[in-house]
């Protein structure tokens, strides 16, 4: 019986280790569906579908690749295929494309398989510590597509959990953005409370020149502001209603340094808020799908250079900045905020 027991047990971890084998091949088929607009072009198709080869043709793909990623997307059941049409499902739909929700994941495909892109050297770095020097600009450009999920979860659920904050940017209050990436929180604020003026702060150059473009091409200029400048050292001293570090202090060098001149920027009556991913606090914590993500994602943390933390690690950043302790607001989403209010 144990002997049964035993085979039983191999043959479910066969299984399940399969399936996440096949999970590898599954992000690859969903970042090309993004990067070459292949789901677009279905869901465009409507109810009726499109047959593969007009597929590779309106994305500008040859035939039989586009053909193998049907059949590969179909496997996966991320497609409907009849055998002549494809079709893609509205919740594929939802998920993958729909990027004002927090539910949004295409974001995080073409993150991880960008980021993959720069692991030949990860073996090296588990044995001699010593990790990547710099991220190429496509990593730059592929987290600004995962950014969009924080920033429908920001409008989506913080503002819910903030309402005196949101009545504040509708009054018309002044917003820095610390280390904005792209930009594309600053303009989303921006459209969705027009008597905002916002600063957007970053230092990474590729980051600072398409903040700058998305900024301009949005019509914006006259009400956002991008500056290329160190975090540690902002020159703001009580400017802001609103502080915002969005999935960035544990990016940062130095967080605690970064978050002491985030806070000196907060004008009286006006709050700091740090929008983040936390780490399981606990073994039991991190038994689960979201730990399981969020582990993996902090293997590429350390070999950039950086760190994620948990709850308790975010709150040590208030303490050795010398900031007060936060209040700490669990999301729906997963997401944490924390959060200071100045008094006025």
């Amino acid at each position: 019986m144990p002997t049964d027991d035993r085979a039983m047990a191999t043959d479910d971890r066969f299984d399940e280790l399969a399936q996440r084998l096949g999970g590898f091949y599954l992000s690859w088929v969903i970042y090309l569906g993004l990067e070459l607009g292949l789901f677009e072009r279905i869901r465009a198709a409507g109810g009726a579908g499109i047959a593969p080869g007009d597929l590779a043709n309106a994305a500008g793909c040859a035939a039989e690749p586009v053909d193998t990623w049907v059949r590969a997307a179909h496997a996966s059941e991320i497609v409907g295929f009849d055998g002549e049409r494809v079709t893609l499902p509205a919740e594929t739909a939802s998920v993958l494309l729909d990027d004002t929700r927090p539910e949004y994941l295409g974001g995080q495909f073409v993150a991880a398989v960008v980021s993959s892109l720069d692991y030949a050297t990860l073996p090296d770095f588990f044995r001699t510590g010593r990790g990547i020097a710099e991220r190429p600009p496509r990593f730059h450009r592929a987290i600004e597509a995962v950014t969009v999920q924080d920033i429908a979860v920001f409008f989506q659920e913080g503002l819910a959990q903030l309402p005196d904050l949101a009545a504040r940017l509708a009054a018309g209050g002044r917003v820095l953005d610390v280390a904005c990436g792209g930009g594309k929180w600053l303009i989303a604020v921006a459209q969705r409370f027009p008597a905002t003026t916002l600063v957007g702060v970053e230092f990474e150059p590729d980051s600072v020149a398409r903040a700058m473009r998305h900024v301009t091409e949005a019509g914006l200029e006259s009400r956002i502001r991008i500056e290329a400048r160190d975090t540690v050292a902002m020159p703001f001293d009580g400017e802001f209603d609103l502080v915002y570090l969005q999935d960035a202090l544990h990016e940062l060098a130095d967080p605690a340094a970064s978050l002491r001149s985030s806070w000196q920027a907060v004008a009286p009556g006006g709050r700091l808020v740090v929008l983040d991913w936390c780490l399981p606090s606990t073994l039991e914590e991190s038994q689960s799908l979201q730990a399981e993500l969020l582990w993996g994602i902090q293997i590429d943390e350390l070999f950039q250079g950086t760190q994620m933390y948990t709850r308790e690690g975010f709150i040590g950043i208030f303490d050795a900045a010398e900031v007060p302790g936060p209040a700490v607001i669990d999301l729906l989403s997963g997401a944490t905020i924390f959060t200071v209010e100045r008094s006025v």
